[in-house]
């Protein structure tokens, strides 16, 4: 029988592969629908999507608007992700409720929901990171939650670059500057906001609106939160191993 340790890791190796395989034609065919929609979109839409997510994001950095959790003590990563399976379900169910909100609202209001629903899910990330023993307050696990956002939000091709980056973070986070400035937003917000258009888009129509903010956030939430966890899964065996190594 597996223990906890063998079957998460089992399942960490088959979401390395997803996350650094090449785009195939379904990616690329996204791709090619993604900027059609972009022609159809009102840039005022565009410009307010936009503007959300720069802002968010400053805030993530700098923490302005974001209260600080402080980290958990490190128990077993069993009872670890317990909490954290918990904490995903709660976010679920509150994204989907305020998707289907606003999207029995009309067009403004579905609109007016994107940094809404871009602070839910920052939220989220937060308190993972905290479940798992990291402290937010420093700017370089702010930066790795960001990474994180990334690889949930972004295409195929994006993704495979940003999972290199958060390979044996433990080690890369310690060689960062101390000018967060340098993260670069503006292929964050661009990469997300080409993501959250196709699968939002329908929200904004009138009569269905409801139903698909409430499935699609409800969707969204859970593959971030799938993400994240295997995110420091990774973190949490590349660091065990190195720590293994040490006192061998």
């Amino acid at each position: 029988m597996l223990t906890y340790e063998e079957k998460i890791q089992s399942e960490l190796v088959r979401w390395q592969q997803k996350m650094q395989k090449r785009p195939n034609f379904i990616d690329r065919t996204s791709k090619k629908v993604q900027d059609k929609l972009n022609n159809i979109i009102p840039d005022k839409v565009h410009e307010a999507i936009t503007a959300s997510i720069k802002q968010m994001t400053r805030a993530v950095l700098t923490g302005a608007e974001f209260t600080t959790s402080m980290p958990l003590p490190k128990s077993s990563i069993e009872e670890t992700e317990i909490a954290v399976r918990k904490r995903i379900e709660f976010y679920k169910k509150a994204g989907a409720a305020e998707g289907g909100i606003t999207g029995a609202g009309g067009f403004w209001l579905a609109l007016a929901e994107f940094p809404i629903l871009l602070g839910i899910k920052l939220k989220l990330l937060f308190e993972i990171a905290a479940l798992y023993g990291y402290p937010v307050d420093d700017y370089r696990e702010r930066l790795f939650i960001l990474h994180v956002f990334q690889l949930t939000f972004s295409s195929q091709k994006q993704r495979q670059h940003v999972f290199q980056q958060i390979i044996q973070w433990h080690v890369k986070c310690k060689e960062l500057p101390e000018d967060i400035n340098q993260f670069d937003w503006k292929t964050f917000q661009q990469e997300y906001r080409d993501y959250i258009d196709l699968a939002k888009l329908a929200q904004l129509i009138p009569g269905i609106g409801a139903a698909v903010g409430l499935v699609v956030n409800y969707r969204l939430l859970d593959q971030l939160g799938k993400t994240a966890m295997n995110a420091y899964r990774m973190r949490w065996f590349e660091e065990k191993n190195t720590l293994l190594a040490v006192t061998s």
